[in-house]
């Protein structure tokens, strides 16, 4: 930490100091001008503005509503058995999700969008993920807002340009300013161009910088992933973890049993850091995965999106075995290349803020060489380096299947059990690609930023991804509300501090 004494002279004065402009940032600065309309709120953002909204842009934008607290937090505890989370924090956090949806509603309004129920993209108008530990009583529906991909950023977006907040881009926090005996949090560091910045918050600061999921090496220490690749901000490189471990907070829910969000199929494309979803919504299916011994390991085509790609296994729910399975070819043939886009167009980084786009037929991409083409599935094995008989075997092995139409081994349904028939025949590899990560410092539902000992580090909170409370499975549209709920948290409780100077 960088210690009061230690700063010779403030770059910048302002009463709220707001590190990271995604949805829980904006959240914050939304409702510390609300409590106040008389503070000054700053924001910090790593990104230039072109970049800015974090995994909250890139995301799918489903929100979860929900109406009845008490099962909302039944579901919530059931869902977090193997880590509990605090009881107090789930009560008060279920009623304020309860108490949420006219908010959401008026920060559409305001940004002149499109509040509507539903997913967007989906004819689902409830995505309910776990049945069995109460789904169907805790999910009221699920909403967003239009368009699609980034609606629900685009209107915060357009709150935060209707309010007197300064923002000040390109400039990633470094440290904090803080007591060295107390902890109490005065500022922070910044850097912009190369050189160190100071900036005075004289009421508090708000940490909601992301996670990590763009940091391997962290994901690598922290969880045992020896390759992971980010759907969202490419930025999320856990400056907030080593910030806060240096502010002296108490970490939680760095791994937890697995990746909340889950860990998916992803299509890379050279050159670019972050990847493309793979599609999720299939025309025809005569095409499997093949995993590093060159033979298929799970049914490909469940619906594992309604589960955010947990699987059930001797009665818990895990992470598919995309993460231990690589390298992994999806092998198909010109049947699935003719009707389906390989991509899910969206979400994700590179549709949302990279602006890149996958063709409807694959073509540009097999002219790049991203995908691999082949007369015959022998020379298709050659060309991506695999084994050739035992490639020629696994295909033969799942056209028995579909001839047969059943499939013993996975038990894909009988309608997708479509033979990988016409030539000619094609393979892209699949990279296991994690949507976000929830460790960070403990917080309390005030957002408040806890030591070991759980003490509230004075004027220091947290919000969004980074910390996040869930500690296990995650409910479809849980992650940009909890954004919500914590920055609005945040920015009150921050706007009702007193100047420290």
């Amino acid at each position: 930490m960088a210690s009061l004494s230690s700063v010779k002279q403030w770059d910048l004065e302002t009463d709220i100091l707001i590190l990271g402009f995604g949805l829980a940032g904006a959240s914050a600065a939304i409702e510390a001008l609300d409590t106040d309309p008389n503070v000054k709120v700053t924001i910090c953002e790593k990104n230039p503005e072109k970049y800015a909204g974090g995994n909250s842009r890139a995301s799918g934008q489903s929100l979860l509503i929900a109406k009845n607290p008490t099962a909302l937090k039944a579901y919530q505890k059931s869902m977090s058995t193997s880590n509990p989370i605090p009881e107090d924090m789930l009560d008060e956090w279920a009623l304020r999700m309860s108490q949420l949806e006219p908010w959401i509603q008026a920060r559409a309004t305001q940004a002149g969008a499109q509040y509507i129920k539903g997913t967007g993209f989906t004819e689902r108008e409830a995505v309910l993920e776990f049945p069995e530990l109460g789904a169907a009583d805790a999910v009221t529906y699920t909403a967003t807002i239009l368009p699609i991909p980034a609606g629900v950023w685009l209107a915060f977006k357009k709150n935060i340009d209707l309010r007197p907040v300064e923002i000040l881009y390109e400039s990633p926090v470094t440290d904090l300013v803080q007591d060295p005996d107390t902890l109490e949090v005065f500022g922070a560091i910044i850097e912009q161009n190369g050189v160190k910045k100071s900036i005075k918050a004289k009421r508090g600061v708000v940490m909601a910088v992301g996670g990590f999921e763009a940091n391997l090496d962290m994901q690598r220490n922290y969880c045992g992933y020896e390759e992971l690749h980010p759907l969202g901000n490419p930025a999320n490189t856990g400056d907030g973890i080593h910030i806060l471990q240096k502010a002296g907070a108490d970490m939680w829910h760095m791994r937890n049993k697995g990746q909340s969000g889950g860990i998916w199929p992803g299509l890379q494309i050279p050159g670019y850091k972050t990847v493309f979803l793979r599609n999720l919504f299939w025309q025809s299916y005569s095409w499997i995965e093949i995993a590093a011994d060159n033979k298929r390991f799970y049914n490909e085509t469940a619906e594992l999106q309604l589960t955010h790609y947990k699987e059930k296994k001797h009665k818990h729910w895990v992470d598919t075995p995309h993460i231990n399975a690589g390298p992994i070819h999806m092998i198909f043939d010109e049947t699935t290349r003719e009707y389906n886009c390989l991509a899910l167009k969206a979400s994700t980084w590179n549709i949302a803020a990279e602006n890149l786009d996958w063709s409807d037929d694959n073509q540009v991409e097999i002219e790049q060489g991203i995908i691999s083409k082949a007369d015959s599935i022998e020379a298709l094995a050659e060309l991506i380096g695999r084994d050739i008989s035992e490639v020629t075997a696994e295909v033969q092995k799942y056209n028995d299947a579909c001839k047969a139409g059943q499939d013993d081994e996975f038990n894909r349904i009988p309608i997708t059990l479509q033979p990988i028939a016409k030539a000619p025949f094609y393979a892209v590899k699949i990279v296991p690609a994690v949507v976000c990560t929830g460790g960070g410092g403990r917080r309390n539902i005030e957002s408040e930023v806890l030591t070991p000992s759980g003490h509230a580090i004075s004027r220091l909170y947290e919000a969004g991804e980074l910390g996040s409370m869930f500690s296990n499975l995650y409910q479809n549209g849980s992650y940009l509300t909890e954004a919500m709920i914590s920055g609005r948290a945040a920015g009150k409780n921050a706007a009702k501090q007193k100047s420290w100077d």
